[in-house]
């Protein structure tokens, strides 16, 4: 079975960093590619970032610069590094995976699988 975990969120005053986790179990990082969204209170989920199967990565404007993602595939685990973090970064930030993914990475409806989220709280 396809399964994912997402942990690692907690509080952190702004500019602060936290460092997510999504365990991946039953594929392989060559198969799907893993998002990470989030979504805020009242908002939408949005995508964060996503590694390609290819390794590749890209990000949302609203992090780009701040976040980076990355992969271990020993772990069977990728991580979204986060720095700099601000008060509007707040949310309850899930992996996916899914696939094939492209410049269509940021749409929910590409993702498969999904995680169980964890909470982001910045404070000011």
């Amino acid at each position: 079975d396809v399964q994912l975990q997402a942990s690692g969120g907690g509080l952190v005053q702004a500019g602060g960093s936290l460092r997510l986790s999504c365990l991946a179990t039953g594929f392989s990082f060559d198969d799907y590619g893993i998002g990470w969204f989030r979504q805020a209170p009242g908002k939408e989920r949005e995508g964060v970032s996503c590694i390609f199967t290819d390794g590749s990565t890209t990000y949302a404007n609203s992090v780009k610069g701040r976040f980076t993602i990355a992969s271990d595939s020993a772990k069977n685990t990728v991580y979204l590094q986060m720095n700099s973090l601000k008060p509007e970064d707040t949310a309850v930030y899930y992996c996916a995976a899914g696939g094939p993914l492209s410049t269509n990475w940021y749409f929910e409806d590409e993702y498969a699988y999904w995680g169980q989220g964890t909470l982001v709280t910045v404070s000011s």
